[in-house]
Order: structure tokens, then C-alpha cells, then sequence
């Protein structure tokens, strides 16, 4: 994750950086490792081992834009069904990771956090990533989220189960209950909204992710698949994330007057100073 940046790679994040806004959240489904292996005659787990040098490559790229949250969906609620050996394959294959990375992880001031019922995981990988956890927590360059055992479905059903708890031992009001008030119970609830949304391999569908979390964010679809995606793929999707108006369900010129009060706001303050 150290390695040295070539001179035009540091050109094209020097151009970014001026061209417009890096997203302070990015989220990924990192989909197309099996079709990948397939493609190659490969089994379906060759293409889950190459993916790991794709968020290697895209951890650090991030850090070195200054994304400060990157939210990778690693393993869903619903992977658990898949063949028994792919699911034990997939566990080692995290918890080699967690070992090989987190010093790196560290020495980098990348702070790791996860979401999703980590209660599912075997004991040696829960283990591992609570170690992880305490190692990296002070850290302040970029969050690294894991999404483990994860479903969006499930997250909401959680916090509708929390609330309801609170409700019923009179802890809290039903007139209480808000956007706001939903999202302090999610498990995303220190992590802000994610500014876009990557998905490889080409589909069009959200599989069951951070799905009160996405209401505006940003999609960016590549055909690419997971194993093959590199930073030159994640500088695509920010470039095409800077030409797009956020508006927030407001209309265009409600978006051009508010930014125009911030700069005025930010000029008069300079004025006075």
C-alpha cells in the first residue's frame, strides 16, 4: 500500500483534486469475481484472490485523493448461501487479508471499521478483526468499512427493532421518530451518506446495500469486473461524479442561488477579517 506513486499518476490526482469535489464518502460492490474465473477457466475462488489486489490498489488510491470514507461491500447476508467451500475459502481468504494488511493499514493512518452482524463470522476471523479494530482506531486519514455479513433489509430491521424496544419502555416518544433519528440506528450512524456508489461488472441493481444510506447518492456502473478494476477505473468514476448536479430534490437554479450565498457568505467573511 506504500508503494511510490509514478509522476503521472500523481498528475491526474493533482487534476482531480482542482476540477472539482472528491466524494467524502465512496462505496463499492465489488461484483464480477466469478464470471472472472470463469472467463479463464478458473475456479470461482482464483477470481475472489485477485480481487484482493484491486482493494489494495483502490484503498490506496482513495487515501492518497483524501476520501475519508471508502464502505467496500466484502460479503453480503445473502453470500452465506453460497457452496459451503466457496463460503470457508472466502473466510480464509478475509482473514489472510486482515493479518497480511493490517500493519499496513496502520503505518498508513487508515482507520478500519466494520458493519453487519459480525456475530455470524467464524470466531478466529471475529477475532482478527477486533484486533484490527483496536490497532487502527485513533487513525484519522481515511476509514476503511467493511460491509461482513451485511444487508441493508437487515440494518433496518435492526434499528426498527431498537427504536421499537425504546418505544416500548417508554424510553422515547412514536413522535419522535425521524430521518435523523432512524439513521443514529444504523450501523453506519458515525459515517456520513456516501457521496457515490461504484459498482463493477456491469449490473444495474443496488443487492440489498446501504439502502436507506443511498437515497442521493451518486451511481457509477463499470463493466469492468472486480478482479480487473484499478485506480484508473476509480478516477473514471470521480470524473464523471464532478460533471453531475447534486441537487438534493431541489431544481437547478435553487442549487446555482445556494451555492452563490455560500461564496458570498465565504467572501464577506474574508472582507471583515
Amino acid at each position: 500500500m506504500a508503494k511510490r506513486r509514478s509522476a503521472a499518476d500523481e498528475s491526474i490526482q493533482q487534476e482531480l483534486k482542482s476540477s472539482g469535489e472528491i466524494p467524502l464518502h465512496i462505496a463499492v460492490i465489488m461484483d464480477g469475481n466469478g464470471r472472472w474465473a470463469k472467463r479463464r477457466g478458473l475456479p470461482r475462488v482464483a477470481g475472489h484472490k485477485m480481487g484482493v489486489d484491486s482493494v489494495r490498489d483502490t484503498v490506496e488510491a482513495c487515501a492518497q485523493l483524501g476520501v475519508k470514507y471508502l464502505t467496500l461491500y466484502t460479503f453480503s447476508t445473502e453470500n452465506w448461501n453460497r457452496p459451503r467451500e466457496e463460503v470457508s475459502t472466502l473466510m480464509r481468504l478475509l482473514l489472510r487479508s486482515l493479518k497480511d494488511e493490517t500493519d499496513e493499514l496502520h503505518q498508513n493512518d487508515i482507520r478500519l471499521t466494520t458493519i453487519g452482524d459480525i456475530s455470524a463470522l467464524p470466531v478466529e476471523v471475529q477475532k482478527q478483526l477486533k484486533e484490527a479494530k483496536e490497532k487502527t482506531r485513533n487513525n484519522k486519514r481515511m476509514t476503511l468499512n467493511l460491509a461482513l455479513s451485511y444487508s441493508g433489509r437487515w440494518e433496518l430491521l435492526e434499528a426498527f427493532r431498537n427504536i421499537s424496544s425504546k418505544i416500548k419502555n417508554g424510553e422515547m416518544e412514536p413522535d419522535e421518530i425521524n430521518e435523523q433519528c432512524v439513521s443514529e440506528y444504523l450501523t453506519t450512524k458515525n459515517i456520513p451518506d456516501p457521496d457515490l456508489l461504484i459498482r463493477t461488472s456491469g449490473e444495474f441493481r443496488v443487492s440489498n446495500f446501504l439502502l436507506w444510506q443511498i437515497a442521493y447518492t451518486e451511481f457509477f456502473i463499470s463493466d469492468v469486473y472486480w478482479p480487473d478494476f484499478r485506480r484508473k477505473h476509480l478516477y473514471e468514476a470521480i470524473k464523471v461524479f464532478q460533471k453531475r448536479e447534486r441537487r438534493f430534490g431541489l431544481v437547478s437554479e435553487q442549487i446555482k442561488k445556494k451555492i452563490k450565498g455560500l461564496k458570498d457568505v465565504s467572501k464577506s467573511s474574508k472582507d471583515t477579517a
